[in-house]
């Protein structure tokens, strides 16, 4: 027991001498070190989430020094990524650095400040001062952003012609340094009438301005002949200043097409995913839109200190903290040929349905002029359209009446009227009698025989109408192109009465006036034509590019979905033969058919296809007018909504453009 007693004594005793050296251990290292870090890390987390209002802080109360934190970095609109660096102890004082970073618009902006800790009793408390915030920072400065805009990249046309040049304007207001005080209001109410602007508000601009000022009421292209040089000096103190400003040819030109440019709204703002904020330029609609993170560049921007107030020889804003160089925006380059993008605005200027006129350069794809007319309210008709094609489509009928042994000398039956399945179908109103009966193929191409082409049915599969569409480069892929585009849809399945409307380019057969142009330069170039319009559209690429709004215009009414699915390219490709003998018969249009007119276009010779589709539920029917044609090195496609018969309302318009174009 005395044994047992002994060896007991001996184990407390070893036991207790090392809990004691364990003990003297423990205090001799903890030099503050653990508490100095932690507090370091607080203080960085709190700084990062802008609340430092639960922190120990000595030289200001806590619930200030948050104020002041608050205000320093609300100008930023964002929160920091704050941490702290290694912790360096004197005695009761700890010092480290903290290391900034924010995200400040597409720039980011690091730097280090100098923290210092006192201990007080168990406590670690900050000490606080403006520089903890930022270096350099002073009692009362607080930081904002000011942005340093990118210059916008330009959209080129054919031969890297810019679009957007410095142009002659005239700027017309009030010159208040012409007129007598007590005219000045009398004078901008009547500078107002003539201008059609606001009278009550121009007048209180021209009142609130200076005795010195030149109050400008709009800026003119030109003269018109409301507005007139000799108007504006009329009223007392009008004047008219020659300037210049960078303009498209025209106020209205390819908008359809190229978008605008202006603020961005909240909505688009929302969907940018940061990209925009308030104030920013953006493109909406057309390529400004699909290609705007290419186009805007990226902004540079500069974070500078605003003292609380101003003082004796300081101007408030020039410290600047932090700036970045903006990034100008990529230049897109089209294809577009200023001169006859013009011209096919011009020829449709006068026609209030929607309308469109589409040309193509059949050698290279090159989409030259893609113009939407007034009547279709800056809906991009001319690319996006989505209409039932009519006779034009005989084009596609007859190449697959070529791939199933016909030729242009084929004999085809052309009876007045048809009847498929109870449904009657007519040929179009004076349709020559002498072309009825049996007659040649070219012969009811050339005159638009209705009947003799639904008759093809019987031989002409609606799969092989399918295919020989995508053999035109109709509804199949066009990955040059680099603009959004409807590209055709052609079912390949149909029966009875709806396959028999295919054939006349009825049914759920539907073009956009781009996929009949391409059709009608696969013809001229003796082989499928792929278009192009955005020459770098490749490199312009941006998975980043800003979502905004949907173009301005609706749809038509006889449109379909948007989404309609497209093809690879076709894998029999139309030949040179084949598209020969389709020449001749375009050919025989102008020569022998209904569009005889054109026989006086200069130049080459010119092969054309009308065509009138049918809608709607009136009796008589709406109808679409179309017409394409093949001039030289050039295809077009001429289109108005509800514009009766081809051959009259478009052909004439085609006539028109093909003269004018050379």
């Amino acid at each position: 027991m005395c044994q047992m007693g002994k060896l007991k004594m001996q184990q407390g005793f070893v036991l207790g001498l090392v809990a004691l050296v364990m003990a003297g251990s423990l205090t001799a290292c903890d030099d503050g070190r653990a508490g100095a870090e932690g507090a370091a890390k607080q203080l960085a987390s709190s700084l990062a989430a802008l609340d430092v209002g639960s922190l120990a802080v000595e030289g200001k109360d806590a619930a200030a020094a948050n104020d002041e934190l608050n205000a320093v970095f609300e100008g930023l609109g964002a929160k920091p990524s704050v941490a702290s660096g290694d912790v360096k102890l004197d005695g009761d004082t700890a010092t480290f650095p903290l290391n900034y970073s924010w995200n400040i618009g597409s720039a980011k902006w690091e730097y280090t400040s100098d923290a210092t800790l006192k201990k007080s009793g168990d406590k670690w408390a900050v000490q606080w001062s403006p520089a903890l915030l930022a270096p350099q920072l002073s009692d009362g400065e607080t930081l904002s952003v000011k942005t340093v805009a990118a210059q916008r990249g330009q959209i080129l046309g054919a031969g890297d012609a810019p679009i957007v040049e410095d142009r002659p304007v005239f700027r017309v207001g009030i010159d208040k340094t012409k007129v007598p005080a007590e005219q000045a209001d009398a004078s901008a109410r009547a500078m107002a009438a003539l201008l059609g602007l606001d009278a009550e508000e121009y007048a209180k601009q021209v009142a609130a301005s200076g005795p010195q000022a030149f109050v400008e009421g709009l800026v003119l292209r030109a003269y018109t002949a409301e507005i007139t040089e000799a108007r504006i000096k009329a009223i007392a103190g009008g004047v008219s200043i020659l300037d210049s400003m960078a303009l498209a040819p025209t106020r209205t030109f390819a908008r359809a097409l190229l978008g605008s440019v202006g603020q961005a709204n909240a909505e688009q703002i929302e969907k940018s995913n940061g990209a925009l904020r308030a104030g920013d330029t953006t493109g909406t609609g057309g390529l400004q839109q699909k290609y705007d993170a290419l186009l805007r560049g990226k902004d540079g921007v500069e974070v500078v200190a605003t003292p609380a107030e101003k003082t004796d020889g300081e101007t408030p804003g020039t410290k600047v903290f932090f700036s970045s160089l903006p990034a100008p925006g990529t230049t897109l380059k089209t294809t577009l040929d200023l001169k006859l993008q013009q011209l096919a605005e011009a020829t449709l200027a006068g026609i209030e349905p929607a309308s469109a006129i589409v040309a193509i350069r059949p050698s290279t794809g090159a989409v030259l002029a893609a113009a939407s007319g007034p009547g279709s309210n800056g809906y991009n008709t001319a690319l996006l359209g989505q209409y039932a094609p009519g006779s034009t489509f005989k084009m596609v009928d007859s190449l697959a009446m070529f791939r199933n042994g016909a030729t242009p000398d084929s004999k085809v039956e052309c009876p007045s009227t048809l009847t498929v399945d109870g449904r009657p179908f007519k040929n179009a109103e004076g349709y020559p009698e002498t072309s009825l009966g049996s007659v040649a193929l070219r012969d009811a191409f050339a005159h638009s025989c209705n009947t003799a082409f639904i008759n093809a049915r019987e031989t002409v599969s609606q799969d092989q109408l399918e295919s020989a569409a995508q053999a035109l480069g109709v509804a199949v892929e066009a990955p040059k192109l680099g603009a959004d585009a409807f590209l055709g849809s052609v079912p390949g399945a149909a029966e009875g009465t709806e396959h028999a409307a295919s054939m006349i380019g009825q049914g759920k057969v539907l073009f956009s006036p781009l996929s009949a142009a391409i059709m009608a330069a696969s013809v001229a170039n003796g082989a499928p034509v792929s278009p192009q319009l955005v020459l770098n559209a490749d490199a312009a690429q941006d998975p980043g590019a800003t979502a905004a709004p949907t173009e301005s215009g609706s749809a038509p009414s006889s449109s379909a979905s948007a989404t309609t699915s497209v093809a690879p390219a076709s894998t029999q490709p139309i030949t040179k033969e084949e598209a020969a003998s389709l020449a001749d018969m375009m050919r025989a249009v102008v020569t022998s058919g209904h569009a005889g007119f054109l026989a006086e276009v200069p130049g080459a010779p010119v092969g054309a296809k009308t065509g009138t589709a049918e809608f709607g539920n009136d009796n008589p029917p709406k109808t679409h007018a179309w017409i394409v044609a093949t001039h030289g090195d050039l295809a077009v496609a001429v289109f108005v909504e509800e514009g009766g018969l081809g051959a009259t309302t478009s052909g004439p318009l085609l006539k028109s453009f093909l003269t004018a174009a050379g």
